[in-house]
């Protein structure tokens, strides 16, 4: 074989050996891609033929202490197109904008898009769903969704909260808690050709949801109601710009009422400007005035710098401090320190200041928890303000022994009052009592707990009876009495800082009183605070009353005894009544006070707790919605051995 022939062997088998590695690495190539890759490569081609919708989840259920709903998740309708099967964009849009309430012309272009799925509404109401179905429109389709729905409506709104359409937290214990209850959302899928057409019926559900955790909290839904009936009502008999209302628990600390005004419907939040969102027992901060000289005298007791039935020159109403002059509202000579808190002396709360001096005052004020947030869970707190006393002078140290030169939040001042109360514990301040997951364990549940000792029991009690004085005859708060019980309290009225000057304003004011009731044995702290009020302004005229209805109605509800010979019917709410009550029987042997069942047939929960507060009854709520059921019949007397109760329950 000569050199040419060998040549062209060699070029033969050269040629054989690439065909063989290249079918060599086809092979290998096309058995990775449809054996090693096969699972990879199908996810991909069903993602080519899937579209996947996510669906809201459903949010776990808020409650209160008595496990009365607040916050639940119901499903409603929400309504998809799928515009490639859309025949008539117009005409199908001029239809759906009449029962949607939506723009036409919004509608038309969805309709028209080359999408293969729009949503046209989330979460609809079920008359418009129900229409929508009843025009059987080509294209048109409905899922299944989870809407958060307020079933009291303004009642404790701002505790609360509220949801976007996601549904995220926004607000409130909402917000808060929100990756808690929020819970986990179902997944919708839809078949589509090549081209991105929608195939066959439309959609199934390929992943179900999972439902978040439930929470109970401290609050009473029915002391709620009674704090922000009143508290709208004294605002608006004093035309102030805003008010807050707190109810606790002194021996635990569970806050059971937190109002403000103004106040919002959650259910339709939008409809409101973010100023009435705000929670004000947490957010606002103002100079608490004469409230504090209440434990600025128990430390000076505590510390021992002063006692019982000490008298102290109150330098007839004027007195040269820092270069300046301090006044009392009365030119008083000598008085008791017991005196100084009933009569409200600023000179003598001053001179106990000073006997305390600056960092023993500013050590108890901390103590007590002002100037730093009390850590409750809810989102938005503030601080409030507190300097250091290595920046107070000599006319700061005054100032704040009678209330100005600091300022504090509502929350702050009703828990220190609490402290009082008590026998002088902090406690802590938590919203949240039980987390609940969606197997209905209880997997945390928050126990009441002692922040710390401030002052000895002993010391709290004289300053109670000190405070009790404040509401007998000749005190500043003599209006905030409640008939059948002995209140302590104390009255607040502090000028607020002009923006523009930067010193105090000449006729805006912040009224305030804060106390409990009964002082033998406390169950409320009730704290009622009035933003700028006008014509009267002060505490003791204006914001002591709301004190007075408050606790009257909620001592009431909790089915306290009175504890005065005395009793007299409480004062009467100041609200105006629609209708004209009926002469009232004479009493059966038996009755309570000759009370007869009103008819509540039909009434929603905020009407029968009118018609609870107009008759003076007190009946067991249970359940939400309408009245279905009641006992005793209505007419029929209101025994003092058996509970009258309603059942209530949502519309058919």
């Amino acid at each position: 074989m000569d050199r040419f022939e060998k040549w062209i062997l060699i070029r033969i088998r050269l040629v054989g050996f690439c065909f063989l590695l290249v079918f060599a690495l086809i092979a290998g190539r096309a058995f990775y891609l449809q054996v090693l890759s096969q699972p990879d490569w199908q996810r991909r081609a069903e993602r080519q033929h899937q579209k996947l919708i996510p669906l809201t989840p459903q949010r776990g259920t808020i409650f209160d202490r008595n496990h009365e709903e607040l916050a639940l998740s119901t499903e409603v309708d929400s309504i998809y197109a799928e515009p490639r099967k859309v025949s008539n964009p117009a005409g199908q849009a001029r239809a759906l904008a009449k029962v949607l309430g939506l723009s036409s012309r919004e509608l038309k272009a969805k309709l028209s898009s080359k999408k293969n799925f729009v949503w046209l509404k989330r979460q609809a109401p079920p008359s418009e769903s129900d229409q929508v179905r009843k025009l059987q429109l080509a294209g048109i389709h409905f899922t299944r969704e989870h809407r958060r729905f307020y079933p009291n409506s303004e009642i404790g709104a701002q505790v609360v909260g509220f949801t976007g359409v996601d549904p995220k937290g926004l607000e409130g214990i909402e917000l808060q808690y929100d990756s808690l209850i929020l819970g986990q959302g179902g997944i919708m899928e839809i078949e589509r050709d090549a081209l991105g057409r929608g195939m066959g019926a439309g959609d199934h559900l390929v992943q179900e949801g999972r439902r978040g955790s439930d929470l109970v909290l401290t609050l009473d839904r029915n002391i709620q109601y009674i704090a922000e009936k009143e508290l709208a009502a004294g605002v608006k008999k004093t035309n102030s710009s805003a008010g807050t209302a707190l109810v606790i628990d002194p021996s635990t600390g569970d806050i059971l009422a937190m109002a403000s005004q103004p106040d919002y419907n959650p259910n339709s939040f939008k409809h409101y400007r973010p100023n009435h969102w705000r929670n004000r027992a947490l957010c606002d901060t103002y100079e608490p005035g004469s409230t504090l000289k209440v434990f600025v005298m128990a430390a000076a007791l505590n510390e021992g710098v002063v006692h019982s039935g000490q008298k102290i020159d109150c330098e007839k109403g004027s007195f040269w401090v820092g270069g300046r002059v301090i006044h009392d509202h009365h030119p008083y000579e000598k008085l008791t320190v017991e005196e100084i808190v009933k009569f409200s002396s600023n000179i003598g709360s001053a001179k106990i200041g000073k006997a305390l001096e600056r960092e023993r005052l500013y050590n108890y004020l901390r103590d007590f928890g002002f100037g730093a947030p009390t850590g409750i869970d809810l989102p938005g707190e503030v601080g409030g303000l507190l300097r250091s006393p290595s920046r107070w002078f000599e006319l700061d140290l005054a100032a704040i022994s009678f209330g100005q030169g600091l300022t504090v939040t509502s929350l702050q001042l009703a828990r220190a009052t609490a402290a009082i109360a008590n026998g002088g514990n902090l406690m802590s301040s938590d919203l949240v009592r039980k987390v609940i997951d969606n197997q209905g364990q209880v997997v945390e549940e928050r126990r009441p707990r002692t922040v710390r000792r401030v002052v000895s029991e002993s010391v709290a009690r004289k300053v109670a009876r000190m405070m009790a004085m404040t509401t007998e005859k000749g005190g500043t708060g003599t209006l905030a009495a409640v008939p059948g019980f002995k209140v302590a309290g104390k009255t607040g009225t502090a000028q607020k800082v002009d923006p523009v000057t930067g010193g105090y304003s000449a006729d805006k004011r912040v009224a305030s009183f804060v106390g409990f009731v009964p002082v033998e044995d406390p169950r409320l702290v009730v704290l009622v605070v009035l933003d700028e009020p006008q014509g009267k302004t002060y505490g003791g005229l204006v914001a002591a009353p709301v004190f007075s209805r408050i606790a009257s109605q909620a001592l009431r509800y909790l089915k306290v005894a009175p504890t005065e010979d005395s009793f007299q019917s409480p004062l009467p709410p100041i609200v105006e009544m629609a209708a004209l009550e009926e002469p009232e029987p004479e009493p059966a042997e038996g009755d309570a006070a000759g009370m007869r069942m009103p008819n509540f047939s039909g009434m929603s929960y905020r009407q029968v707790l009118e018609t609870m507060a107009r008759t003076g009854i007190n009946v067991r709520l249970d359940g939400t919605g309408r009245v279905v059921r009641q006992s005793p019949p209505a007419g029929r007397a209101v025994k003092f051995d058996k509970q009258a109760w309603v059942k209530m329950a949502p519309p058919s």
